[in-house]
């Protein structure tokens, strides 16, 4: 752990908006640089490193989910929280399939924003033991940990830190429920009882990777009423 201030990345074009979100993370004594278009923060991410990335998603230009593509290119490790005011299911787990590692629908509680910059920020600044099993291996799948990639039939992946943290709760757990509790609360640093679909979203996405037919899951199992299974064998 460090006790430097974080640095954090703020991209947001509504003025009102941005100014109340800097004034609040900086008076919980965080460093921020604020930018108001896509194009700006593509440009402050080639030039200065950052511990987070607060990311509107529509923008001028070049929109949010654009950045986040791009930034996931070259920066897969660096935590993102979307803020969209969109409500639609799709567009959410549009954000989230780009790279995003969590998102809040404007307008939303500032607490709540507070709170998921503090897990978001906790995640990247702890430094967990490196994995036992850097390769884990099921059905037709091959991922690495160490090195965020995983080979499919549809083609190589490279993994963001979000996916390899839950991956590596799921392998750890193998054949057994992990609840819903535990996977907020040690994938995302949230309190057990958050209500968000953050998860949710997160399962479809590995769904979509790691499936012959994510609409049949196989390996990803969701336990109604308590949480998901990771399965290696699908008999």
């Amino acid at each position: 752990m460090t006790d430097a201030p974080a640095r954090i990345l703020l991209v947001e074009d509504e003025p009102h908006l941005a100014v109340g979100i800097r004034f609040n993370l900086e008076s919980e004594g965080y460093n921020v640089v604020h930018v108001e278009t896509g194009e700006a923060a593509l440009t402050a991410l080639e030039d200065f490193s950052f511990e987070l990335l607060v990311l509107d998603l529509m923008l001028p230009g070049i929109d949010g989910l654009e950045v986040c593509r791009r930034v996931r290119k070259d920066q897969p490790q660096l935590p993102i929280l979307m803020l969209t005011a969109r409500t639609e299911e799709a567009d959410r787990v549009a954000g989230l399939a780009t790279g995003a590692d969590d998102y809040l629908t404007k307008p939303f509680s500032l607490a709540e924003f507070l709170l998921r910059v503090a897990g978001l920020l906790r995640r990247s600044r702890w430094q967990p033991q490196p994995p036992q099993k850097e390769h884990y291996d099921f059905g037709v799948f091959k991922v690495n940990l160490t090195e965020l990639t995983a080979e499919t039939p549809r083609g190589a992946i490279t993994l963001t830190d979000q996916e390899a943290k839950l991956l590596r709760l799921f392998f750890a757990n193998e054949g057994h429920v992990v609840t819903r509790q535990q996977l907020l609360s040690e994938g995302w640093g949230m309190a057990p009882d958050t209500e968000t679909r953050t998860l949710d979203n997160f399962i479809v996405r590995l769904r979509k990777y790691f499936e012959p037919d994510p609409s049949k899951p196989q390996h990803f199992i969701t336990v109604r009423g308590r949480g998901y299974k990771f399965q290696k064998d699908n008999n």
